[in-house]
């Protein structure tokens, strides 16, 4: 199929092609608001101060470093560390929220991401999380403590959930589908709907035509 015909079919069936998308992209909008909710990210750093060996740092070079990050990485993910940080909280656990930690190879700074629902508490959870980490780290020597530099603030806006994103990609969708349905309807189409097609199908020209007249057999 060229181009221009498909063009030609296009503008054919121009109302399907307008309206598929733009109900694909309307319903996408409504389920959206209405059975997703938002999400917020809180973001604390930590730096890791590491125990000392006779005056020397016991973890002077990147790689020790990258291994001590590494450490606490491991920690921040424990159910020492999130029991820990729940209970603080008055929480039976935290499995509501999404936990991501991430870490340099060149520093001993990490960073704590929680994700949740609510704003302000996934700040606090933030924050707890981080209290509950340089607590676990001493006790079991893996640190001499863990600092914030970076406290976790109540985040403002919503950091997921991008629905004009979702809803472009229903209006895209819709797009495609029409225009599949279109050129799908048009191959499996057997009707000879006019003089031209009569002649290029049978290879001989039209010699006449036979008028329809309304209300006659």
């Amino acid at each position: 199929m060229a181009l221009l015909e498909l063009f030609q079919l296009l503008k054919k069936h121009l109302k399907l092609v307008i309206t598929l998308p733009v109900v694909c992209a309307i319903v996408m909008g409504i389920a959206s608001f209405a059975m997703m909710d938002n999400t917020y990210t809180a973001t604390t750093s930590m730096y890791i101060l590491a125990k000392t060996d006779g005056g020397q740092m016991s973890y002077n070079d990147l790689s020790a470093s990258q291994m001590l990050s590494n450490d606490i990485a491991t920690l921040l993910d424990s159910n020492s560390v999130k029991s820990g940080a729940a209970k603080d909280l008055g929480l039976s656990d935290l499995d509501d929220y999404k936990i991501a930690v991430s870490s340099e190879t060149t520093t001993r700074v990490i960073t704590l991401s929680v994700t949740g629902t609510d704003a302000k508490e996934t700040a606090k959870v933030a924050r707890a999380m981080a209290n509950s980490v340089s607590t676990v780290a001493q006790n079991v020597g893996a640190a001499q403590s863990i600092n914030v530099v970076d406290e976790a603030k109540t985040p403002e806006s919503p950091s997921g959930l991008k629905r004009l994103l979702y809803v472009a990609v229903a209006f895209l969708a819709g797009v495609f589908i029409a225009i599949a349905y279109v050129v799908l309807a048009d191959i499996l189409n057997m009707r000879i709907c006019g003089a031209e097609e009569a002649e290029e199908l049978l290879g001989i020209p039209v010699v006449g035509r036979i008028p329809a007249m309304k209300g006659g057999k």
